[in-house]
């Protein structure tokens, strides 16, 4: 049975917790009942309705659905966890607080609490209050978002992201199309694939920009993780059923249509992303559901300072030690803040960090998990690192920040004619990056094409957009 997390529970009195987790998706569950079932008084927040995150996103109760578990993997894991805090929260060990978002994490040790979490919670009915908590630890486990690399018509309605077509799926029961490309890089793509497949859809084209033969390099890293090759057998299987064969070292180049996707242009890459002339083809389809990968969400904790590191994609982690501890003192991190591996290496760093923080030694068997499944994540981030061709597709008139409507010629003109040299200066000068979505659409692509691929991490002073009269309700500190 699954828990009923509470809208708004705690007070705006500066309700004290031992450990606030921040992230209700496998890292974030595993970790709030490791903590809690070492006698950790908790609380969990997330921005979303309920609990799972993206990973575990189930539909609404009331739409009725006889078997969620279909769209899953290891569902009995998510719904033992939720059992599992559900009996802590009945004791009062832990309070879940849904549709709250953390806006501010802020050193307070004036309370005797070393942090302080100020939040915007929203009610069903769209009315929104500013809370305040207070908490000894914080453990950040914010997940990610999906890497966009746009090309001409990806604003056209129909185009999704790939992640987008699966959350329709698993949330909604909806698919985004009855013909649906999938395209882009990295492992999602056969999941969601085999997922619009089994609900109906047509996949006309399975489009990887890399490919497979990449993971031979490191055989040792693939075979310590033999589950991870059962579940890409699993997922090819269910593919070739419906007589859809990836093809790699292809990717969608152009989208077409008026009022929304009609067809996509199709063409075969170079090593290094390049289009190759005379390659393209055209397919006709109602949707597109793309993705490059995921990139962590690192906000606040790159606005405290805490240090990143590359990972082979290109995208910034936070940099952690061997029991998921960041540079800044009381911060945890697991999950894909510390680097896109998965939910089952989110579940061990979840796990992993609860024990640190409850003053405990881990396990050993927990520890070399860790290990095998961090060693994997690395491997899959270089095979479908994007490669810098792909800035190729783009046509001048392409909008590469959808939010400020800014093409690719202004982003251009302001690297070679005004000398930006980075994202952040791209930014000032054409405001790409400024819109609702803060740059989490632009943002990789903005800093390629400033020539500052995984530099210095964006720091803000909030994680996402906050209303004067949110800030003005604040109590005084």
């Amino acid at each position: 049975m699954l828990s009923s997390p509470s809208e708004s529970r705690g007070a705006e009195g500066g309700t004290g917790y031992d450990l606030a987790v921040i992230g209700a998706g496998p890292a974030g569950l595993a970790a709030v009942v490791a903590a809690a079932d070492r006698g950790l008084r908790c609380v969990l927040l997330d921005a979303g309705s309920g609990l799972g995150g993206q990973y575990y996103r189930h539909p609404d109760p009331a739409l009725r659905a006889a078997r969620p578990d279909r769209l899953h993997h290891h569902w009995s894991t998510f719904t033992a966890l939720a059992a599992r805090l559900a009996e802590h929260q009945k004791v009062g060990q832990v309070d879940v607080l849904v549709r709250h978002h953390v806006f501010l994490l802020e050193p307070e040790a004036a309370t005797g609490h070393p942090w302080r979490l100020h939040t915007t919670a929203t009610a069903k009915s769209g009315a929104a209050t500013t809370v305040r908590l207070d908490a000894r630890a914080v453990l950040l486990a914010t997940g990610a978002y999906e890497r966009q690399l746009p090309f001409p018509g990806w604003t056209l309605p129909g185009v999704v992201t790939a992640g987008g077509a699966q959350a329709m799926l698993k949330a909604g029961l909806v698919l985004p199309g009855r013909r649906v490309v999938v395209a882009g890089s990295g492992p999602l793509l056969l999941a969601v694939a085999a997922s619009l497949t089994a609900a109906g859809a047509t996949v006309p084209a399975l489009l990887e920009a890399a490919g497979y033969l990449g993971y031979a390099r490191r055989p040792g890293a693939l075979a310590a993780v033999p589950g991870k090759l059962v579940e890409g057998v699993t997922h090819g299987a269910a593919l070739t059923r419906h007589a859809v064969r990836p093809r790699t070292g292809h990717a969608v180049v152009a989208v077409h249509g008026t009022d929304r996707v009609r067809a996509v242009t199709v063409a075969r890459l170079d090593r290094d992303w390049r289009p190759l002339p005379g390659t393209e083809r055209r397919i006709a389809c109602d949707a597109l559901a793309v993705g490059h990968g995921l990139v962590p969400q690192l906000e606040l904790a790159t606005e405290l300072g805490a240090a990143t590191r590359t990972v082979p994609d290109g995208t910034l982690a936070l940099r952690v030690d061997a029991r998921q501890r960041t540079t800044v003192p009381g911060l945890w991190a697991a999950g894909e803040t510390c680097g896109v591996g998965g939910a089952e290496l989110a579940l061990a760093e979840g796990e992993l960090a609860a024990s640190a923080i409850a003053g405990q030694a881990p396990p050993a068997a927990l520890l070399a998990r860790r290990r095998r499944l961090r060693a994997f994540a690395e491997l899959m981030a270089s095979v479908h690192r994007p490669g810098p061709g792909w800035t190729e597709w783009l046509s001048p008139d392409t909008e590469v920040c959808r939010c400020e409507e800014v093409p690719a010629a202004r982003i251009a003109e302001a690297v070679q004619e005004l000398g930006a040299g980075d994202a952040r200066t791209v930014k000032l000068l054409t405001r790409a990056g400024m819109g609702w979505c803060q740059g989490r659409m632009c943002g990789p692509a903005v800093a390629c094409l400033a020539g500052a691929d995984g530099a210095a991490p964006d720091r803000r002073p909030f994680s996402c957009p906050v209303r004067l009269g949110d800030l003005a309700e604040l109590p005084p500190s």
